[in-house]
């Protein structure tokens, strides 16, 4: 594997799971059992693997995290602030996935809890994932006519 002398970005994927059981809207968080953001909520997602595609680490990410699996998945956006992570220098790509109804989940990984929330009262979120569920929740909304 070469090695470049120049720092590179880290790459993470996230994942907003919604479900519209009934109405209003409800999306899958974790609440994140490591820092940075120790105890705070945040969709799941996490780095993706060296030898591993995009929508395979989401998908990865999503059933280590909360023990469930989705169809389809849509690729949302790309978010890159230098700032968003107090790490190291991370770009994510986030999903989006929508599942019929409400299903249990099983915290695990690095997650501490995991459940299912209202989007119109959502706990505080870890990084920059407020702005991003606000995209995604848009999008959904348009697309459900929620």
């Amino acid at each position: 594997m070469y090695s470049y002398e120049y720092p590179h970005p880290a790459v993470t994927v996230d994942i907003a799971v919604f479900t519209q059981e009934r109405k209003p809207l409800k999306l899958l968080l974790i609440q994140r059992a490591n820092e940075p953001h120790r105890g705070e909520w945040a969709l799941p997602g996490g780095f993706v693997d060296i030898d591993e595609d995009l929508e395979t680490a989401a998908r990865r990410e999503l059933e280590e995290e909360t023990g469930i699996t989705v169809g389809d998945i849509d690729q949302l956006h790309t978010f890159g602030a230098p700032e968003r992570d107090p790490r190291e220098r991370v770009i994510t790509v986030v999903y989006t996935a929508s599942i019929p109804a409400e299903i249990n989940v099983n915290a695990a990984s690095d997650a501490a809890a995991a459940d299912w929330f209202d989007i119109n009262q959502l706990p505080l979120l870890a990084f920059d994932h407020a702005k991003i569920v606000k995209l995604a929740c848009d999008k959904i909304k348009k697309i459900k006519g929620a």
